[in-house]
């Protein structure tokens, strides 16, 4: 049977959870309230013991196992912030614990588990292989499996988090937060935080956060029922779950009131916020509602709002920075990527950079292709999205062709390091982006899964610091081995996109 929204409400009050966790602060972020006209309130998981919401929900389960069931030890799947609640929890009740993590887990995460104290397995690209795997163990070895979020206790010690926000947040007005954006990857916490607001004040706007390519929960939602992903994105590692589960999906669909869906460089651009805010570094998965937040903010108009986001964890690889840094002012919009043509005569680069303007330029590529016209790439900062637009009409009625290229991943991840101009050789040439995860030999493992029957004749790689490595291979294929090409991409393993059309891609190197 079950559970009902008062049953999760009397196991949120009564659940075991400051025996490990900390009331984190809800701190204003005054920087961002300005911008978006709101007031913007941070609920700060990121700064725990274990720098993440996770340990509330592992230890709630744990302390509720059997005397019998802790003996036998426990085992969990996790990309990291779940490992690391599971292994504190372990150390502090005196029981072993063997934590399943997928290869692309961040370092960090992996070593903070080791030094809890829990016997790290790595097995799997994604969250979901590792469950796979440690189901098997739990079975094989008679290990106690504690869910990640599928399991009501674990639901009710995330919902603290809720419980919390609430007590905190007492103006003396009386008025309650407007809003509360949380992140979703399997759904635990979203499932917690939701149906305790909703018991309370039904009123309450909760709306759930997703990456665009790990959007498991809405779809499941929009089915009517839990749907498995083929296969998800990577960089937030912490919510890349395939399946909801079933309990989370169920709270979820009875009490989240949207779902919005982000991308990467939004993502970045919200973790900038975070810190401008409140100097502090979350992680990919810890700015998720922030950046669902901001979304919304932007497509409702939402004005003089208190909107609550969870910064839910900041297990960050320090490496990963890097990448963070340069998509994040693409997410914020203040840069804009253009390609630009101009004829090879006298005056034309004065032309263009009178369309230019003031406007700070933030990236220049350019190489002679012909002698009747040039291919320019730039970069310009820009102050929003309609600034762009602007940009590209200005440029056109100075008679310069252009293309945004703001939201173009093959612009942004390949082409801006590869502007040089065309080869005559590459005949019957298709393009195609790869993604896999990085980890030491991959790129090694791609190289030696690339059939030698077709000529490489472009290859681009750049390790950014992320937990996944892109691939842009130009492959020259006769067009009567299209159907053995077909079948070669299927049988490859990894995600992957073709490119050939791209205009930037004709324009530049095609």
């Amino acid at each position: 049977m079950a559970l009902s929204g008062q049953d999760y409400l009397r196991r949120i009050l009564t659940a075991r959870v400051y025996d490990v966790a900390r009331e984190t602060p809800l701190d204003a972020a005054p920087k961002l309230s300005r911008r978006l006209g709101s007031k913007v309130l941070l609920k700060r998981e990121d700064t725990q013991p274990v720098f993440s919401f996770k340990l509330r929900g592992a230890f709630n389960k744990m302390v509720h196992l059997t005397e019998e069931e802790r003996a036998r030890g426990v085992i969990c799947a996790s990309a990291g912030n779940h490992a690391q609640g599971v292994a504190l929890a372990a150390k502090r009740l005196g029981c072993r614990a063997v934590i399943v993590m997928p290869v692309t887990a961040p370092a960090m995460k992996v070593e903070a588990v080791r030094n809890l104290g829990g016997e790290v397995v790595l097995v799997g690209d994604s969250f979901s292989d590792a469950a796979a795997h440690a189901e098997k163990m739990a079975q094989d070895e008679g290990l106690t499996f504690v869910h990640p979020f599928d399991d009501p206790y674990v639901i009710a010690g995330q919902g603290t988090i809720a419980m919390e926000i609430l007590r905190q947040y007492q103006p003396s007005d009386g008025t309650r937060p407007d809003a509360v954006f949380v992140q979703i990857g399997g759904g635990g916490l979203a499932a917690g935080v939701s149906v305790y607001l909703k018991s309370l004040y039904p009123d309450m706007k909760v709306i759930g956060v997703e990456t665009s390519d790990s959007d498991c929960m809405k779809r499941s939602i929009e089915a009517g029922h839990p749907v498995t992903l083929d296969d998800v994105g990577l960089f937030s590692d912490g919510t890349a779950v395939k399946r909801p589960g079933d309990e989370t999906f169920r709270l979820c669909r009875e009490n989240l009131d949207d779902i919005v869906l982000v991308e990467s460089d939004e993502i970045c651009a919200a973790i900038k916020d975070v810190f401008e805010d409140t100097r502090s570094i979350v992680e990919p998965s810890g700015a998720l509602s922030l950046a669902g937040l901001k979304a919304w903010v932007r497509r409702t108009g939402a004005k003089n709002k208190t909107l609550v986001a969870i910064t839910s964890g900041a297990n960050m690889n320090f490496d990963r920075l890097r990448f963070v840094s340069e998509r994040a002012e693409s997410g914020e919009e203040r840069e804009a990527l253009f390609s630009v043509t101009i004829p090879e005569e006298r005056g034309a680069f004065r032309r263009f950079c009178e369309t230019v303007g003031n406007r700070s330029v933030t990236e220049f590529n350019y190489r002679i292709s012909d002698d009747k016209t040039a291919n320019i790439f730039v970069g310009i900062q820009t102050a929003n999205s309609h600034d762009a637009d602007e940009l590209v009409k200005n440029f056109e009625k100075s008679q310069l062709p252009t293309i945004n290229l703001t939201h173009d991943e093959l612009a942004k991840q390949h082409l801006r390091h590869m502007i040089g101009g065309k080869s005559p050789l590459a005949t019957d040439e298709r393009l195609y982006r790869f993604e896999f995860p990085e980890r030491p030999g991959a790129l090694l493992k791609f190289l030696s899964a690339m059939s030698p029957q077709w000529n490489i004749s472009l290859f681009h790689y750049r390790n950014n610091g992320a937990d996944f490595g892109r691939v842009l291979v130009g492959i020259q294929v006769p067009g009567e081995d299209d159907t053995a090409f077909e079948a070669f991409l299927k049988t490859m393993g990894y995600r992957w996109w073709e490119e050939t059309a791209n205009p930037a891609y004709k324009l530049f190197l095609g």
